[in-house]
């Protein structure tokens, strides 16, 4: 009776999560909508200890300005865009190869914004003068001049500003063909002493982006100090800050690179790996205005450049903007000696799983030009290196089954002796050579796989927007099908109203297998856990309606090659019930 009412239990508390689901689109009051998170529009002036940068204008005067201002045109093979010369700010960048939806007509990807537009996002160069000191330095009101041209690679060009009292500030600009920028901030000294400066750069972000998908995947500042990477998160950086005068995090080191990561791309300073510089992370609230705020990342030099009378000091930075693709970051991190450049790719805490399965998917999907025919190779070959394993599993639980008319006998012998009851099952067991563990195995098997194969999924910009066959287009969302609007044929999104309601044919087709799988398993002991298991394909396959196209087709063809695999072995060991190799189980 007892276990009767769990399973009542059970039921009814699923059931009410189903109609809560579904109705509450309908009957409960939607939460109010986000308020929007605008531009700094003022900012205070820092100290080289502090924040660097010079004041920023406010209102819609600086905006104005700020788009009516001349421009650099850039044009790279990888990206397009230009740079702001009212400020020396990189703020209109997009990427060439890359699209907003598979529609090779939607717009470019956008990664850089000007500070006129709704989500400003940019780099910035500037210098700070030495406390104490008045020597005029660049800043956000600041006009440069450009040497002439467009920036592409083998073309650079250098931007210039003359103080009025006899310094010069250059910044060179180059940039590749992927995604890096080299930009060395210059200064000519033409006075009679000595002038001392801290040379700095940020990425700003002066809104807060969507964190959907945190919960797997790191989106915020991100870092690398001292040989250990500093990742914090977009909540820990406002949380630090709020206690620390506007500073979330900062230390100072002899190379290393800090930016700003989402879930494909990546906006990172990379200074010179033999200068010492102090890099921070900021949450800059807009006075008077708590939920407008930036996020920044910047560097400053750790000790003032000095340019001696009639001559000239300069340090070297890489700007990298793009994505976050692992070949290119690797190339790079060997070229300029940038320490573990390629954890920007968030491979987590499974990595020795998640990075060679990265590597095996990348390498099939170059070999036969489908990220989808990867997948299925790659889970045959799975399939074959963890066969011995598996068949040792599916031996026993064949054994499991033979046995079960014997168990259940006992069970009806002892029901009213549950400890007398336990000493006879385990004794057949041991006299039959049953291990029930072993049946568990090829399921344990599968867990550290499944997510370390959702993770690569999920972060992996190879398998963003790559098609499969018919109705997949893009393995890294969901199948667009969806049984409840008959597969298209009404004309009616039924996952509007709830995500219980979107099941599209590769989870019924991914339900329909484990369904099978089960059939073949020997029944649970516990009547009540038996029951208990018949709804698990049902469970399974509404929570992976809404997970992505690739992971359920890995599911898919897992379910299948198992399926036929345990039957076959199965098969066989009712035919040869004594085989020598039951003896090592």
């Amino acid at each position: 009776m007892d276990n009767r009412r769990l399973l009542y239990a059970i039921s009814i508390s699923l059931a009410i999560l189903v109609i809560f689901q579904v109705l509450g689109g309908y009957f409960l009051p939607k939460p109010p909508p986000r308020p929007a998170v605008h531009a700094i529009t003022n900012q205070t002036s820092a100290p080289p200890s502090a924040a660097p940068g010079a004041p920023a204008e406010a209102g819609a005067a600086a905006s104005a300005k700020t788009a009516a201002a001349p421009r650099l045109v850039i044009d790279a093979p990888s990206v397009k865009g230009s740079m702001s010369l009212l400020g020396a700010r990189l703020d209109d960048l997009v990427l060439t190869h890359y699209h907003k939806t598979v529609a090779k007509t939607s717009p470019l990807v956008r990664l850089l914004s000007r500070s006129s537009g709704t989500k400003p996002y940019y780099v910035q160069f500037g210098w700070d003068a030495a406390p104490g000191s008045n020597l005029a330095v660049p800043g956000p009101k600041t006009l440069w001049t450009s040497s002439g041209g467009v920036l592409a690679p083998g073309h650079d060009v250098t931007l210039s500003w003359d103080n009025g009292a006899g310094v010069t500030f250059q910044l060179l600009m180059a940039i590749d063909s992927d995604y890096m920028f080299t930009v060395q901030q210059r200064v000519v000294n033409q006075t009679g002493a000595k002038i001392e400066v801290f040379p700095w750069s940020r990425i700003r972000r002066d809104y807060l982006p969507s964190i959907e998908g945190t919960y797997i995947l790191h989106k915020g500042p991100i870092g690398t100090f001292k040989g250990t990477l500093h990742e914090m998160s977009y909540v820990d950086v406002r949380s630090n800050a709020k206690r620390r005068a506007g500073t979330a995090f900062q230390d100072t080191d002899i190379g290393g690179w800090a930016g700003i990561t989402g879930k494909y791309w990546l906006t990172a300073l990379i200074p010179s790996q033999g200068t010492e510089m102090t890099g921070a992370y900021r949450y800059l609230p807009r006075p008077g205005h708590p939920k407008d705020a930036a996020y920044q990342v910047d560097y400053m030099t750790a000790k003032p450049v000095d340019a001696a009378p009639g001559a000239a000091a300069q340090t070297t930075l890489h700007v990298f903007a793009g994505a976050k693709v692992l070949h290119i970051l690797n190339a790079y991190q060997h070229k300029y000696r940038i320490p573990l450049f390629e954890k920007a790719i968030d491979f987590g805490w499974f990595f020795f799983l998640t990075k060679p399965i990265f590597l095996a998917l990348d390498y099939f999907a170059k070999v036969f030009g489908n990220f989808g025919v990867s997948i299925i190779v790659f889970t045959v070959l799975l399939k074959v290196v963890l066969f011995p394993l598996v068949r040792t599993s599916y031996r026993s639980m064949g054994k499991m089954r033979a046995v079960t008319p014997k168990v259940q006998a006992l069970r009806e012998r002892f029901k009213d002796d549950q400890v007398q009851q336990q000493k006879e099952i385990m004794a057949l067991y041991k006299a039959e050579g049953v291990n029930p563990a072993a049946g568990c195995l090829p399921m344990l098997l599968q867990i550290p796989i499944f997510f370390s194969l959702y993770k690569v999924i999920f972060i992996s910009i190879g398998m963003r927007h790559a098609p499969f066959i018919l109705w997949i287009h893009d393995l890294s969302a969901e199948d667009p099908t969806n049984i409840f609007n008959l597969f298209g044929l009404i004309p009616f999104h039924p996952g509007t109203i709830s995500p219980f309601l979107h099941l599209g044919v590769l989870p019924i087709i991914m339900g329909l297998t484990m369904w099978g799988q089960q059939r073949l398993n020997p029944p649970p002991p516990d009547p009540t856990q038996a029951k208990m298991m018949q709804f698990m394909p049902v469970i399974f396959t509404f929570m992976l309606g809404r997970f992505s196209a690739g992971l359920v087709l890995y599911y898919c063809v897992n379910n299948t090659l198992t399926l036929i695999q345990q039957w076959l072995i199965m098969r066989n060991f009712q035919h040869h019930p004594r085989h020598p190799a039951d003896a090592k189980v």
